[in-house]
This record gives C-alpha cells, sequence and structure tokens, in this order.
C-alpha cells in the first residue's frame, strides 16, 4: 500500500517523532492526477530533522525521501512540517 510505503521512506529520512498520513484519493476518483495512478496524501510530520530549516526546505526534504514516488505513486501531497517544538 502506498501510505505504507511514504510511512516507512520518511520514517527513515527523517526518524519523525510524529507522523499521519491521510489517504484522500478516494475524494479525487475522477481527477485526472488520481486516474494515471497517482494519490492524494495529506501527512502532519514532526522531525528533529527540520530544526533550522525554512519551510521549503523542510518541503525539500520530504520530496527527497520520497523520491520517485512523487512522480509515479503520488500525485498531490499535503505537507505540515513541524519540529518538535513548533508542534506543543
Amino acid at each position: 500500500m502506498i501510505s505504507d510505503t511514504i510511512r516507512q521512506k520518511l520514517t527513515e529520512a527523517l526518524q519523525p517523532e510524529l507522523l499521519e498520513i491521510i489517504d484522500n484519493s478516494h475524494a479525487h476518483a475522477g481527477h485526472g492526477g488520481n486516474q494515471s495512478g497517482g494519490g492524494h496524501y495529506n501527512v502532519t510530520i514532526v522531525s528533529e530533522s527540520f530544526t533550522d530549516k525554512s519551510m521549503v526546505q523542510r518541503h525539500q526534504l520530504i520530496y527527497q525521501a520520497l523520491g520517485d514516488m512523487m512522480k509515479t505513486d503520488i500525485h498531490a501531497l499535503g505537507i505540515n512540517a513541524l519540529t518538535p517544538s513548533e508542534n506543543k
């Protein structure tokens, strides 16, 4: 399952304290990206890896961890990337 692979890749790369993945693909049935096989996901991830990083840099770390999944398995990805102190 794609959500499991997302979880594995983000956990290995960023050792998050919290990782929530929501698969919203069902709400986009018939949408162009969904028809080609790409799903719609939202992630909330809390990691020390984001300390002293801008929001753009945090997103880049996530995209890098997911690699080719962004081209094939994921059509849309909503990201909420926080440090542990921001999650309080």
